[in-house]
This record gives C-alpha cells, sequence and structure tokens, in this order.
C-alpha cells in the first residue's frame, strides 16, 4: 500500500508542475481571486460544474474566458435572458427547402467551456435545457442524441444583488453543479492592480500552457487518488449530519428543511481528492474534505423559512456540522 500510495503522489506531483504554469498565466491577467481560481481548477480536473455568485463586474466572465484561453479550448458565452428559449441553447433542425431535407444547427452548448451568464434570468424551461447536457454530456434535437465534446466545463453566474424578474433554478440543476462559489470584491492592493492593468493601455493575452489531453489525463487521475475507508465514513457523517442532524446535536439543525443528496457524497469526495491533488500528494486527508466541504454543502442544503426570517445562513449551519462531527 505505501509503495501504491508513493506512486500515486507521484503523479500528482507530475500533474501539479502540469497545473502550476495555468494557474500562474491566470493571474497575469485576473488579480487576486486566488481562492475562486482555485476552485475553478478543482471542478475542472474533477470533471464537474461551477455555479458562481457575485456581484456584477468582479472578472466573472474574464475568469472563465481566460481559463479556456489558457487551455487553448473552445469557449462560448450564453447571456441568459427572459426571452431565451432552449432551441437558443441546444440547437434545432432547419428544413433545407433546396434539398428537401431537415439540417441540424448545434446551439452555443456544443463547446468545451461554457459561460451561462445570470443563469437565473432565464425561466425554468429554459435553464433546465442544461439538465442533459451537464450530468449527460450530451444533448438530444428532436429526438437525435449528439455528444458533447470533450472535456465540457460549465460556468454559471449569479448575481445575489437584483432579484427582480429573476426564476430560482430548480433544485434538480441545483445539484448538477458541483460547487457553489460565492465570489467577493478584491482587495485595495488587488483593485490597484487591477487599474495598473486596465487603464493604462496595456493589455495581456494569455497564453496556451496546458493542453486539453493534459487535462484529461489528470481528470483520469483524481479518482484514483487513495481514501482511506475512515474518510469515506467522515464524508458520509457529514451528509448524513446534513439529513439527520438531531443524532449528531447540530445546534442549528432545527433550521434544516431539507438535507443534502448522495451527489454531495460524492462531489466532496471528488473535491478532496484533486485538493489533494492540487497538494502534491497521493492520499486525502480530512482537512481536504473540509477545505471544499462549503462550496459543495452551500447549494444543497435548504434551510426552512424560519432560518430566512431569523437571518441564519447556510454557511453558518455548515461550520457547525463541521464542528461538531468527529474528525478521524
Amino acid at each position: 500500500m505505501n509503495e501504491e500510495i508513493q506512486s500515486l503522489t507521484n503523479q500528482a506531483k507530475e500533474c501539479v508542475d502540469l497545473l502550476i504554469p495555468l494557474e500562474h498565466e491566470i493571474q497575469q491577467v485576473i488579480a487576486g481571486q486566488k481562492n475562486i481560481l482555485n476552485r475553478l481548477i478543482i471542478a475542472l480536473i474533477s470533471d464537474g460544474h461551477v455555479l458562481l455568485e457575485g456581484v456584477p463586474g468582479i472578472a466573472k466572465t474574464l475568469m472563465i474566458k481566460t481559463l479556456a484561453q489558457c487551455i487553448n479550448t473552445g469557449f462560448c458565452r450564453i447571456q441568459f435572458t427572459p426571452d431565451l428559449l432552449p432551441a437558443d441553447i441546444t440547437g434545432t433542425k432547419i428544413f433545407n427547402q433546396q434539398e428537401c431535407t431537415f439540417k441540424t444547427v448545434k446551439g452555443p452548448v456544443f463547446t468545451q467551456f461554457l459561460l451561462a451568464d445570470e443563469i437565473n434570468r432565464a425561466p425554468p424551461k429554459v435553464q433546465s435545457a442544461l439538465l442533459e447536457a451537464m450530468q449527460e454530456r450530451q444533448v438530444t434535437i428532436q429526438g437525435e442524441t449528439y455528444p458533447l465534446p470533450d472535456p465540457f466545463f460549465v460556468l454559471a453566474t449569479e448575481n445575489p444583488i437584483e432579484h427582480e424578474g429573476t426564476y430560482p433554478l430548480p433544485e434538480a440543476q441545483m445539484d448538477r453543479f458541483m460547487f457553489k462559489v460565492l465570489m467577493g470584491y478584491p482587495s485595495r492592493n488587488e483593485e490597484m492592480l487591477i487599474l495598473d492593468r486596465f487603464t493604462e493601455g496595456i493589455s495581456y493575452k494569455p497564453k496556451p500552457v496546458i493542453s486539453t489531453a493534459e487535462i484529461q489525463k489528470i481528470q483520469k487521475i483524481v479518482p484514483t487518488i487513495y481514501a482511506d475507508n475512515e474518510i469515506k465514513k467522515y464524508i458520509t457523517s457529514l451528509v448524513d449530519a446534513t439529513r439527520n442532524p438531531s443524532d449528531y446535536q447540530i445546534p442549528l439543525g432545527s433550521y434544516i428543511r431539507y438535507g443534502a443528496s448522495p451527489r454531495a457524497s460524492i462531489y466532496l469526495m471528488l473535491g478532496a481528492k484533486a485538493h489533494a491533488l492540487l497538494r502534491g500528494r497521493g492520499y486525502v486527508l480530512p482537512d481536504d474534505v473540509k477545505a471544499v466541504a462549503h462550496d459543495v454543502l452551500r447549494h444543497r442544503i435548504l434551510l426552512t423559512y424560519l432560518a430566512e426570517a431569523e437571518e441564519i445562513v447556510v454557511d453558518s449551519v455548515i461550520d457547525e456540522i463541521i464542528r461538531i462531527v468527529p474528525i478521524p
């Protein structure tokens, strides 16, 4: 077992050597936001998707576009609006009068990096058009199924401020996202750097530093990172505590209406493995699980109306769960 773990650690270090230039190149464009960038990379190498919540103007779009440029992959942005139709995302069939045949016109979802900008501005029918693409990596257009490119990475953004004219995402779609990440304002020093980069006429064009083949290779290594049975028990206990908080004497447990789904356990494990890999380890520690717990559980725990009335936020509940559940 020690030899196997050492071999995995060596592979993890090789992956880190590939990913460090990627992170460095993105930081030439994006000032700060290192934690957000780390979560994007973890989701990418875990073959997951990210829901990013933040106010306008903090480089959500620029970050995913820069990430795509640094990998030299296909990139497409969909601006979600109330008048958007499902076919505007997935594509449709059009009739060719000259040949008397129907031709399939593929939508913008047929790309490798997809930015679903302000996804909560479109009706649920349009939002659900992404469900099959995100989960099955395929799209069905009028009875015909088409595979999506590999890798396929979705970053959806939400505006937490203006709720007029928005549609909450269906729970089934929320559950498809590996992470829900909260993106805040940059610090004063980071904002000074932003001014230097974007107001002095000097623009940096990021260059590809890693190939899609190398990303796919890392995606295959992540699930092989070793996780002891105690780690698995810890993950299942964390998720079970969201469903049965009274069994664990969680102080804020009475505010939980619904707990996390089994996908939470899967993504906690994959996220922890990717987190360990980024630190050059071939094995998972409890700290790796705790590092990604908020981002995995944040959108999978539904609180009661009383919690909203008393201004209890879901992150406070997750803090209590992590504090109470015994660490192996």
